[in-house]
């Protein structure tokens, strides 16, 4: 059977007679070829490669290699034609939520990146780097070194790949703002509140101090890595306008302060020609700000959950929505995907990117229909509305418990979409997994992957941003699990978390990091079966006083709630699942940041052992 290569090309024909295993190949520049496109024709007399650049040759070379590996490839000739969807086709790697990766697992990253035709690696840092003047910040977390990234940059270079420094500079600065030398920099030195709970400061207030020192922290990453474009990330900033901006923001509006102080962010960069994204969530909100983006900024429009899911919560005034419209979320706009926002900047004429994620993070075992789903949205919108770049985005909320390979299915699915949508719309992801990554003669890992990334819906409590296993584990106050899943969904889930373990315990992954997969995924369905467990017991515990007359949602049972023997059993349980967390996490990523990690499942366990002591 002729092969089909990953990911699927454009066209592709085939006819009888196929090129010798030794033959010639003649290769030539073809300037008439779309960005890094290629044409490749194999038969009897040889193999030709027609490719517009260096890019287009390397994946014409990677898909020769896959066509020879097929058993029928002297019998068959091939005719290729291919270029990309996306010119830029970038991966976003958390690294600031406590897992630091190693080098080993950044080498597998970029193995990965390249399988998949990725042309950008962004590695998202907060406080992860070993800044020179800041280590109060870093010491505790394992930081990637100037070394570190002159490393990976040579690796990334060597696999096509361009690693683009990201380092936040506006929102999310709570590792710095917590440190006494840098809380007069706060937007709101004593916090704020989000969602009726009180929050830590996480935002810069908008001075031109804090814009040299936020700028001098992106100079340290930047100038170890040769790329000329960069990430200034700038999203979020939940204080402003709330604290000591409140007066200017009055008086100007909090777009006009938003976006002056991101400008003053990217000014040097730009005067020295680089190309600088920053997150386009407030930005887009402003249509006012549309014609004052200068030339090389480039917004990028984020959106992490798909339409279906979206239409589910949203049209469906669940308690859900409702939550997520207290925290201020936009629901009209969220309802509409990607669309209203890339249409706002396609219509304005700004060059922007999209940005779906791969639903790693608040499941544990991912979301991989979800992620799917969100991708196909970016893919459609960006192509519709002439999008430059696709960022597929991994992220690590809540102490990145999800083991890497959760995040494998969506980053070849991410890939191939970003490539080509309609060749690859339809893809295997198992298939792919099996064969091209985990190199499993078994075929049996990339399934249990794809089957551990649906449980969630599996039990019937449909979510944003997150699985019911996550919020039992590790519950926000702010972001209430809505509703309990029926019974027979857990014991759905628990058959299915079953059979996965027997289909991993059969599995015969070949890749270096078969083991560690098997092995981090056997631990991940543990944790999953153990949150299983924790929603039975809640299920079961009285219900409390309703939140009748008060303006909230009902709140169900919390785990302190659950009675005394069933937490004493499930406290039980905790030590030897965070044993080997840690023995699962040191395979992958460096010891820094694993016990603020581990510290994440605190709320729980205080819950348990009141519940055990009630």
């Amino acid at each position: 059977m002729p092969v089909t290569p990953f990911p699927a090309p454009r066209t592709l024909a085939t006819t009888p007679g196929g090129a010798p295993l030794d033959a010639p190949v003649r290769a030539h520049p073809d300037p008439g070829l779309p960005v890094q496109g290629y044409r490749l024709r194999s038969g009897p007399e040889g193999v030709t490669i027609g490719h517009r650049d260096a890019l287009g040759l390397r994946y014409a070379l990677h898909t020769l290699d896959q066509l020879r590996a097929g058993r029928d490839y002297t019998a068959t000739g091939y005719d290729i034609s291919d270029h990309p969807d996306f010119p830029v086709r970038g991966f976003l790697l958390d690294i600031s939520r406590d897992r630091v990766p190693t080098r080993r697992t950044l080498a597998r990253w970029t193995e990965l990146l390249a399988l998949a035709r990725y042309t950008q690696l962004e590695l998202y840092t907060e406080h992860t780097f070993a800044f020179r003047d800041h280590q109060e910040v870093w010491q505790d977390a394992s930081p990637l070194t100037a070394e570190d990234l002159r490393w990976l940059d040579g690796r990334c270079a060597a696999a096509g790949i361009e690693l683009v420094a990201n380092q936040n500079t506006f929102g999310h600065m709570e590792r710095f703002l917590r440190h006494p030398r840098h809380a007069h920099r706060a937007e709101s030195p004593e916090g704020f509140e989000r969602g009726g709970f009180h929050r830590p400061p996480s935002t810069l207030e908008p001075t031109d101090d804090n814009a040299a020192f936020a700028t001098a922290l992106v100079a340290e990453v930047a100038r170890e890595v040769r790329s000329r474009r960069l990430n200034i990330g700038a999203d979020e900033p939940f204080e402003l306008g709330r604290g000591r901006s409140a007066d200017r923001a009055a008086r100007q509006g909090a777009g006009e302060v938003y976006f002056d102080f991101v400008t003053r962010l990217m000014e040097p960069w730009l005067a020295a020609g680089r190309t600088v994204q920053f997150w386009a969530d407030v930005f887009a909100g402003h249509p006012e700000l549309m014609d004052r983006v200068p030339p090389g900024a480039v917004p990028v429009v984020w959106q992490y959950d798909g339409p279906r899911l979206l239409a589910e919560v949203i049209d469906g005034d669940t308690p859900e929505a409702r939550t997520w419209q207290r925290l201020g979320a936009d629901l009209d706009n969220l309802r509409e995907g990607f669309r209203s926002r890339a249409k706002l900047l396609s219509e304005a004429g700004v060059p922007f990117w999209v940005a779906p994620g791969a639903s790693n993070w608040n499941s544990l075992l991912g979301r991989i229909d979800n992620a799917v789903d969100n991708m196909v949205d970016a893919a459609e919108t960006g192509r519709e509305n002439g999008a430059e770049g696709f960022l597929l985005t991994s992220w690590g909320d809540h102490g990145h418990w999800d083991p890497p390979s959760v995040t494998y299915g969506p980053v070849v699915f991410g890939g191939a979409v970003s490539w080509c949508l309609e060749a690859n719309r339809d893809l295997d992801i198992a298939a792919v997994l099996d064969e091209h990554v985990l190199l499993d003669e078994a075929r049996l890992t990339g399934g249990a992957l794809t089957r551990l990334g649906r449980v969630h819906r599996d039990l019937e409590v449909p979510l944003l941003n997150a699985s019911p296993i996550a919020r039992a584990l590790f519950p926000d106050p702010a972001v209430p699990l809505p509703a309990f899943p029926p019974p027979e969904a857990l014991d759905r889930v628990a058959a299915t978390l079953a059979a996965c373990r027997d289909d991993l315990t059969a599995a015969a992954p070949a890749a270096a990091d078969g083991e560690t997969v098997r092995r981090e995924l056997q631990h991940v369905i543990s944790l999953a079966e153990f949150g299983l467990d924790v929603l039975r017991a809640r299920a079961a515990a009285p219900v409390g006083a309703d939140a009748e007359g008060t303006g909230e949602e009902p709140r169900l049972a919390g785990a302190d709630a659950i009675g005394a023997t069933a937490a004493r059993h499930l406290l039980r349980r905790i030590e030897p699942l965070l044993a080997e967390q840690r023995a699962c996490w040191l395979l992958r990523s460096r010891p820094g940041g694993l016990e603020d990690s581990i510290g994440e499942l605190d709320r729980l366990r205080h819950q348990l052992l009141k519940a055990a002591h009630a």
